[in-house]
């Protein structure tokens, strides 16, 4: 395989149309030069420099074969400044994942806070769920993620981000929405939209907890795994839901809110995380940012 040095070599070469301006350019001698071109032909296999007549020109390989180079070096000239940036911490790029519910609020906070902070580093996001993104950590196939709270993994570290309470979504004409208080026990019998308790089972078990806590029975007409299908139904007027509380920036015109008086245990988090042994220094860089910001 022919080299890099080569490759300038003959970009020099054509780019000059003469070896003896070419090989100043280069701060060589001639003859290296010309040998530089001999073995790159030998290589490709076919006549790249005409230098026939005193002169040298291009052949119709060469002029192919020159667009290619230039795009070659300009290539390798570009992985060595990005491996060079991977080494510093306030610059470089990083993969991270993120649960669908993180873009409601925390994920563009947190995205504002890093172009702040660290103007020069890239993020390239993956919309994933907990579990495949604990596995893509595990892989080291992303960097960080943001994630629900999770059973340890020895691999894997996390630090809360966010803590926000449930709160009631139902059509803007329900009933609901003009009562003077909003207690559990006011979704009694009420039809109601659950998340699914297989998809969804940290959202499930904190609201079916704490409603058989208090001794409240809905009436469940629906199961759902995401809050955007779910507030589409409330939407609707298929029933009531609890949700996160920044699933009001959704922004569903016939869906109101109301906060639920009694918000001990009824409260969901959000949580970076990132694999114990990651030496990626700008995901640490990244890390120790949005540790010490507030997304309360």
């Amino acid at each position: 395989m022919f080299q890099l040095t080569h490759l300038r070599s003959f970009v020099a070469v054509a780019t000059e149309l003469h070896f003896g301006r070419a090989a100043a350019l280069l701060n060589m001698t001639q003859p290296p030069l010309t040998r530089h071109i001999q073995l790159l032909e030998h290589e490709v296999g076919v006549q790249l420099l005409d230098r026939s007549g005193g002169s040298v020109r291009l052949t119709p390989a060469g002029a192919i074969f020159l667009r290619e180079a230039e795009d070659i070096l300009r290539r390798s000239q570009a992985a060595k400044l990005a491996a060079q940036r991977a080494t510093q911490a306030d610059a470089g790029s990083l993969t991270m994942g993120f649960i669908p519910a993180a873009s409601f609020a925390l994920l563009p906070q947190l995205l504002e806070d890093i172009r702040t902070k660290l103007p020069e580093v890239q993020i390239s996001l993956r919309e994933m769920q907990t579990d495949a993104q604990l596995e893509a950590i595990g892989a080291d196939r992303i960097d960080l993620g943001l994630v629900r709270p999770f059973a340890p993994r020895t691999f894997a570290e996390s630090a809360r981000l966010l803590r926000e309470p449930f709160v009631l979504a139902a059509p803007v004409s329900h009933p609901l929405m003009r009562a003077k208080r909003m207690p559990l026990s006011a979704l009694e019998g009420q039809p109601f939209i659950e998340f699914c308790r297989s998809e969804s089972r940290y959202l499930y078990e904190i609201i079916a907890g704490r409603l058989r806590a208090a001794g409240v029975a809905p009436d469940v007409v629906q199961t759902l795994s995401h809050t955007h299908s779910i507030l589409s139904l409330v939407d609707a007027g298929m029933g009531v839901a609890l949700v996160p509380q920044s699933a009001r920036r959704l922004g569903y015109a016939g869906v109101g809110f109301r906060n639920i008086e009694e918000q001990v245990g009824l409260d969901v988090e959000m949580h970076l995380v990132w694999r114990r042994s990651n030496p990626h220094p700008v995901a640490a860089a990244v890390r120790k940012i949005l540790e010490q910001s507030t997304f309360e």
